[in-house]
């Protein structure tokens, strides 16, 4: 967290402190829900043997990344790993190692009870209780893919998930052209590819609970929502899948039409409007659906259809601007976590998955690209300078994609910025997919209420909120919950590549790390994931605008900084991070407020500087 964050963290009200503290109260109170032992904590995971454990474990897990990295190789028999499984894993550890991750388990479940039903129980004895029907948005990771075809190629893996599963690391490992083949869609339509191929969202909470076994997505809120009386009956989780174009959600599957009916079925039978709850991806999927549904000849629900059927959106973690991760996942197939591999595993990498597999991938994945950055130099920054600029930083986060000289010259290419970033793309990628983005999304700034006003009917215009309005629901309630203060990557040193079998024309700069430079990127604020910009631009000014919501719907902004627990592998009750945070105490604590009519407890609370970069995004104010 930079030190500004501290300051005016510590000089707020400290409402966040005191919700998590309250519900960290209301586990250790709870006889059900036993305290941290935080010293027996300390202990083990400083014990010889615990590291002679993560030894034997890591040991393992070597052997099925060496499958990957060696699928050719003779003197690896995949055939014998093909059924390896966490239970034949534990069959080949010593038993003495095995009770050391029994006690580890165990004190890692201690640490975490804060978040097992104690939110929810706290909240029902004061009196919290289900109310308004509740309708689930997932992200990008918390939505399972599985397959439904039955011809030959997919019949192995019927009703098996090929994301979101163990079946998926088994299939990308044992089978992988035939798991590209099956998660890819077609180049030209968008759609199903040929052959029978049809990978479909998983349905239900199921859907969205975990990602694979023992890593939670969803299922802390769940869990929480279940203790102060939410069940299937009043609860529905509306899953879908992220590959698509936002327009081929409907085209394919009539997403939108089944999310509108879902909606009108849960206020008929409750006599209450809905609580919309969103993550991530989840978040541009439903503000889109708000523009479908109020348009002519799409959803046909009319202007008034949100303000008679939605009561509030508890927007989590929503990349509403996009977020610059996203374009060098389609350029390069790379992103920090593959930047900061060392040479061994980038080799490894590169054979199993190279660069340019895993931007072919991303790229007829046409759904990613909507998280392309959005509001182009107006948002994020010129060559000179960026909003979110640090006081004497060397390197402006304007020049969005930069090439430094290396060996005197850097191969004809410049410095971009975020706008001149997506025509160098569609240059260095295949038709198909400019034609795909181009016509699905757009990414530039309305300045005037008449520009809103005619991209209300142009459905490329529906997922970018500084292009189009809110919905005419003037008793509205949006929340927008984030977290701040983790390092996220803003933007990127690149060079030519040079790998005479990569099919790609630059790479990302990994060799250079130097002062603010780390493996080619430099880090900006946010979640971890999405830049602060993109959470909380919107939320604390961008909709305060009277262009961009003309029935005056009610915003408030919520920044949660990020305090992970050492001790807890997914960050603990108060971690800021884009996915952890669905299990942060305070988060569930306002969730159930709002989903149980008390949302009006809540204040806005701001921690960054988001306030300050919001005042020098070079967008015109209506009242300017």
């Amino acid at each position: 967290m930079s030190s500004s964050l501290r300051r005016r963290a510590a000089g707020n009200s400290g409402q966040d402190a005191a919700s998590d503290d309250q519900s960290r109260t209301s586990a250790k109170d709870d006889s059900s829900s036993p305290a941290p032992k935080r010293t027996v904590q300390k202990k083990r995971f400083g014990s010889k043997r615990w590291n002679l454990f993560v030894l034997g474990l890591g040991g393992v897990l070597g052997i099925v990344l060496a499958g990957w990295f060696a699928q050719n190789n003779e003197m690896i028999d995949l055939a014998a790993i093909a059924d390896l499984n966490l239970e034949t894993i534990a069959d080949i550890l010593p038993a003495g190692l095995l009770q050391d991750a029994k006690d580890l388990q165990k004190h890692e479940r201690e640490a975490v009870n804060y978040d097992s039903f104690a939110v929810g129980l706290h909240a029902r004895s004061q009196g919290v209780q289900a109310s308004n029907p509740v309708i689930m948005v997932p992200g990008v990771i918390s939505t399972g893919l599985e397959s439904w075809g039955t011809e030959e190629i997919s019949r192995q893996y019927f009703r098996k998930r090929l994301w979101g599963s163990w079946t998926m690391m088994k299939a990308l490992v044992m089978d992988k052209p035939n798991w590209k083949q099956h998660i890819m869609l077609d180049k030209n339509t968008g759609l199903d590819p040929p052959g029978g191929i049809k990978l479909r969202a998983a349905q239900g909470f199921d859907a969205t609970d975990f990602f694979i076994t023992g890593y939670w997505i969803w299922n802390k809120i769940l869990e929480n929502l279940a203790t102060i009386g939410y069940d299937p009956t009043n609860a529905f989780t509306a899953a879908y899948d992220w590959r698509l174009s936002y327009m081929n959600y409907e085209k394919r599957d009539q997403y939108f039409t089944r999310l509108k009916s879902h909606i009108e079925l849960a206020v008929k039978v409750s006599d209450k409007k809905v609580v919309l709850l969103s993550h991530s991806m989840g978040s541009q999927v439903l503000y889109y659906f708000f523009h479908w549904v109020e348009a002519k000849g799409y959803g046909d629900g009319g202007p008034n259809w949100v303000e008679e059927h939605v009561d509030s959106w508890i927007n989590i973690s929503g990349c509403m601007l996009g977020t610059p991760k996203g374009m060098p996942a389609v350029l390069s197939g790379e992103m920090k976590d593959t930047a900061q591999l060392n040479a061994f595993a980038v080799y490894g990498a590169e054979k199993f998955l190279s660069r340019s597999e895993r931007a072919e991938i991303f790229r007829a994945m046409p759904g990613i690209s909507s998280m392309l950055p959005m509001g182009g130099e107006a948002v994020w920054g010129n060559h000179e300078s960026a909003p979110d600029d640090a006081p004497g930083q060397n390197n402006s986060f304007g020049s969005f994609i930069r090439f430094r000289e290396i060996n005197g010259t850097t191969h004809g290419y410049n410095n971009m910025t975020v706008t001149e970033a997506l025509p160098f793309l569609f240059k260095h990628s295949e038709e198909w997919y400019k034609d795909m983005i181009t016509s699905s999304y757009s990414h530039g700034v309305a300045h005037t209420k008449e520009e809103i006003d005619r991209n209300q009917d142009i459905p490329s215009k529906w997922v970018n909120p500084l292009e189009t309005r809110l919905p005419l629901a003037p008793s509205l309630k949006i929340y927008c919950f984030y977290g701040v203060g983790k390092p996220t990557e803003r933007a990127y040193f690149y060079r030519k590549d040079h790998d005479l079998l990569s099919s790609l024309n630059v790479t990302m700069d990994t060799g250079y790390t130097s002062g603010e430079v780390d493996h080619g990127i430099l880090m900006g604020e946010g979640d971890g994931t999405v830049n602060l910009l993109s959470t909380g631009y919107m939320c604390a000014k961008g909709w305060k605008m009277k262009r961009y919501n003309p029935a005056g719907a009610q915003i408030k902004t919520y920044e949660m900084p990020h305090e992970p627990d050492r001790f807890s592998p997914r960050g603990g009750p108060n971690t800021g991070d884009h996915v952890d945070i669905l299990g942060r105490s305070s988060l569930n604590d306002m969730i159930l407020k709002v989903a149980g009519g008390k949302g009006h407890t809540i204040d806005s609370h701001i921690v960054s500087n988001i306030l300050e970069y919001a005042d020098k995004v070079a967008i015109r104010d209506d009242d300017e």
